[in-house]
């Protein structure tokens, strides 16, 4: 067997590339217990939360080994100022977040402010201090600027690249990901994102180079009872 064989992982091996997503709106503090236990209890990698429950989390997972991460310009991509964006990274690792993934000025980068689309993403991994995830949100651009994203957020110091903000916008692929995987330089990783649900994605994810997949199907994936009615970001 090969590692593209999704029989090839055990359950605990895909959990660990996992981070177990729950924003959606109205979520209850019960809910969201819930949902940090289980993170605990499958061995996700981390337990991706809006920033309102960040404080929670950090309590929760306090002495685990399931990180604590939230995003910010999110799900709404590309509407918050560059200032705010970097004051509210600063604020939420302050209150616990590990990691941050962030949406970018994806309007700015197709109107040619390439310096303006780089500083965007520079103030908040400067301001956060702690790995940064950028959402190229790759389906939107030309073959130009997806190489011009890339190059600049790069730059800009990001840890890690995603191919998309949500399913929204692009269901995660291998042809993305092996994208981003090439063009990264070395230290940079590749998160995948967007419309996963199901135990053959994930390996397939993996396999064309991705070291991550944000999804909130987690639990049915990594217990092979996946399908097509979960929503993924």
């Amino acid at each position: 067997m090969t590692r593209s064989d999704p029989d090839s992982y055990t359950a605990r091996e895909l959990a660990s590339h996992i981070q177990h997503t729950k924003i959606a709106v109205g979520t209850t503090r019960d809910e969201m217990l819930t949902h940090l236990q289980e993170a605990v209890e499958f061995g996700f990698d981390a337990a991706m939360v809006a920033g309102s429950w960040v404080p929670l989390a950090a309590e929760v997972l306090a002495g685990t080994d399931v990180s604590v991460a939230s995003a910010l310009d999110f799900p709404r991509v590309g509407v918050m100022t560059s200032a705010g964006k970097a004051a509210e990274a600063a604020e939420l690792v302050r209150l616990g977040a590990q990691e941050l993934d962030m949406g970018v000025q994806v309007g700015w980068l197709r109107s040619g402010d390439y310096a303006g689309f780089r500083e965007d993403i520079a103030g908040v991994v400067r301001a956060a201090g702690v790995p940064v995830k950028v959402m190229l949100e790759l389906p939107l651009l030309t073959d130009d600027e997806k190489a011009a994203a890339v190059e600049l957020a790069c730059e800009a110091g990001a840890a890690y690249l995603k191919n998309a903000s949500s399913g929204a916008i692009e269901t995660a692929n291998p042809e993305s990901i092996r994208y981003l995987v090439e063009r990264a330089p070395a230290g940079v990783l590749v998160k995948a994102s967007g419309g996963i649900t199901t135990r053959g994605q994930v390996v397939e994810l993996l396999a064309a180079g991705a070291a991550l997949v944000g999804t909130s199907a987690g639990i049915s994936i990594v217990s092979d009872t996946s399908d097509d009615s979960t929503t993924s970001y």
